[in-house]
């Protein structure tokens, strides 16, 4: 039996450390967040048991993130520690009594686990001199560079009573809005989708190029103190209000309670709220708020003893495979889906998942008539992750895509080299994606029509009253009369139509980004549409531009001003902007009136470096109050090139085009009109 629990243990540690290695390195992992906690627990219940046969790098005593990748490795001033975790009511109370019986009186502080990537940031004199990953607890990544990149962490503290060392510890995420519309991006682009928001954050965060990094939407929220000199903090809830008072990101989803009950009553509420949140959670967790009682309580080799984790059930549950079908998308795209049994994840019943492309059903092994491992996270389409594969019987087969669009009969192709998506090519007149794209456009994403919803899209289309979405602002009573799905019994409209035509007549005045999202132009999603709204401000300027000058703007780029030009150049895409601007849509940008003198007006500034009196958005904002127009490299078109600290190869262009290069003093005049 000794040999037995032996070896158990001896294959646990072996088993974690791969799965870890997959999470923390790879960024592909191959089970469950739920099934490695399971695996962790029953390691940690037989050591507990037999501690004789304890190893000493025991996964349960270390940090799991300590393996060695193209970063270069350094160590923290403070242990960055772990958290314990609890996975129900017993094991919640069982940590209250541990805490209780130290004799200690305190209150609690509770807040919302974020699923992000930990990182330890260190400030020196309050500026950021060093960013690392957790690693192994004592040793991690450095990854200032890329840090750097997110735009709510501050190079510099601001306020008062500045510490003269501060090490922070937070969670870098992926917002879920950012994470899907980034997916889809990939997806669009033939590459590999990521998982999950948290592997999505690790990812960027990894990429040896910080200009990648800088490019994805990342954030980070605060929610711990490692070593610091030069302040003190009485409660970890003191120490949040000061943290955020010297800029740094804190979560506004945490409270102060003295009581279990109110603790239980913050873990309930967030159980049913926990999709209204911005970033993924997987749990609350609860802290003594007072730090001379953390001190008192002291730590573990690995996690606090005054905090403690506490996680919600895995959204993940498993179901039968029925059959893979497939759906015509908006752009064109033939995606497979799965259709399967009834089963309830996440608090709603499902019979379909993406299945995402035919090369992702390849890569995941899986067949029709599996038993599948399925995924959902809010109102995130559900995701078939894998096939378990013991419990197939052999009569299992294959998916095979179809060679036609099932809606329109047009032969299926790849649209470009190398494109693992097929598509149906004809766009005009396939109902699915017609369908798909008038649905799209009252979608919150485009022109947040909430009428406009599916069963209206079609039957708009099905009783022919409009063609395409060209004819959409165009509609009247009249032509809604047509239509039973318009209609009350006594025949007269309902006031589902009346509803439309108002929504309609609203949305001709949505802001210019919202109409370029709702033309369904391949890759435009709301970040690039903002951004060419802003750099542009019409539709007509947009239309008559190069790739070469589309990609200039920043967070647009070559493949996105590619698909511009691609869109305009068609004789029928340029019939819906005719008609929707005869129709009263505005297709201009509605300009805001600035308080500040144009300046700027007319010019090109690309700012590199860090500067003393600008953030990185806040100097954008200036050079747009003033009129002028920011950009992130460096071209023959730039008026100024606009220099802090470590100015990087951006001068280096800038001198090598003969763009003039100004200091932030200079800058300054600038904005003022002094300069000559």
């Amino acid at each position: 039996m000794s040999t037995e629990i032996r070896h158990r243990i001896q294959t646990l540690c072996d088993e974690i450390r791969d799965h870890q290695f997959k999470y923390y390195v790879l960024d592909k992992p191959t089970i469950t967040d739920g099934e490695f906690d399971a695996l962790l627990k029953e390691l940690g219940k037989l050591e507990a048991a037999h501690p004789e046969f304890k190893l000493p790098d025991s996964p349960t005593e270390v940090v799991g993130g300590g393996f060695a990748t193209h970063f270069q490795q350094s160590d923290h001033i403070e242990k960055m520690m772990s958290l314990d975790n609890v996975f129900d009511e017993q094991e919640l109370t069982t940590w209250f009594d541990r805490i209780a019986k130290a004799g200690v009186s305190n209150t609690w502080l509770c807040e919302v686990k974020v699923d992000g990537l930990a990182i330890n940031l260190r400030y020196d004199n309050g500026k950021l001199t060093k960013a690392l990953t957790r690693g192994n607890g004592t040793t991690g990544e450095d990854v200032t560079l890329n840090i750097k990149t997110i735009k709510t962490i501050p190079h510099e503290l601001k306020g008062k009573n500045i510490p003269e060392l501060l090490e922070v510890r937070g969670e870098v995420f992926f917002p879920i809005a950012a994470f899907n519309e980034f997916n889809d991006a990939q997806e669009e682009l033939g590459k590999e989708r990521f998982a999950n928001p948290r592997n999505a954050a690790a990812g960027s965060l990894r990429q040896k190029d910080p200009r990648i990094t800088a490019s994805r939407p990342l954030a980070m929220v605060v929610h711990g103190i490692g070593a610091n000199s030069g302040v003190d903090f009485t409660s970890q809830s003191d120490a949040y209000e000061l943290l955020k008072s010297w800029g740094l990101p804190t979560s506004s989803r945490y409270k102060v309670v003295k009581s279990r009950k109110e603790v239980e009553e913050f873990i309930a509420y967030y159980a049913e709220h926990r999709h209204d949140v911005e970033h993924e959670i997987d749990g609350i967790v609860i802290k003594v708020n007072e730090i001379a009682i953390q001190n008192e309580l002291g730590f573990t080799s690995r996690a606090p003893k005054w905090a403690i984790a506490s996680k919600y059930p895995p959204e993940e549950v498993t179901t039968k495979l029925l059959d893979i079908k497939v759906s015509v998308g908006r752009t064109g795209r033939v995606t497979p889906f799965a259709f399967m049994e009834p089963v309830k994840v996440a608090g709603s019943v499902v019979t379909n998942a993406t299945l995402h492309n035919s090369a992702e059903v390849i890569r995941k092994g899986i067949l029709i008539g599996d038993t599948v491992l399925i995924r959902k996270a809010g109102d995130v389409i559900p995701e078939v992750l894998g096939p378990i594969i013991a419990k197939r019987d052999g009569s299992e087969r294959a998916f095979v895509m179809p060679t036609k669009c099932p809606d329109c009969a047009t032969k299926l192709r790849a649209m470009s080299e190398g494109d693992v998506d097929i598509r149906c090519p004809n766009t005009q007149s396939c109902p699915a994606q017609l369908k798909e794209r008038i649905y799209y456009i009252g979608s919150r994403a485009a022109l947040d029509i909430d009428v406009l919803g599916y069963e209206a899209a079609a039957a708009l289309l099905e009783d022919k009253l409009i063609t395409d979405e060209s004819d959409l602002f165009a509609l009247t009573e009249k032509d809604l009369a047509k239509s039973d799905f318009f209609l009350k019994k006594d025949g007269e409209l309902g006031k589902n139509a009346h509803n439309l035509l108002a929504a309609l007549e609203s949305a001709k005045t949505r802001p210019l980004w919202r109409i370029l999202v709702a033309l369904s132009i391949r890759h435009v999603g709301p970040t690039s549409a903002q951004a060419l709204a802003k750099s542009f401000g019409s539709i007509a300027a947009i239309s008559k531009a190069s790739a070469e000058v589309l990609s200039e703007t920043e967070g647009v780029g070559n493949i996105i001003g590619t698909a511009i030009v691609e869109w305009f150049s068609v004789d029928w895409h340029r019939e819906i902007i005719k008609k929707w601007e005869a129709a009263g849509v505005v297709l201009v940008e509605i300009a805001k009136q600035s308080a500040e003198p144009q300046t700027l007006a007319g010019m090109t500034l690309v700012v590199t470096g860090s500067l003393i009196d600008f953030t990185r958005d806040g100097v954008s904002e200036v050079i747009a109050a003033h009129g002028g127009k920011s950009s992130s490299s460096v071209s023959a078109k730039t008026n100024y090139l606009v220099v802090g600290d470590s100015p990087g190869s951006k001068l280096a262009k800038a001198e090598e085009l003969g763009v003039r290069v100004l200091n932030e003093a200079e800058f300054k005049k600038l904005l003022a009109g002094e300069l000559i």
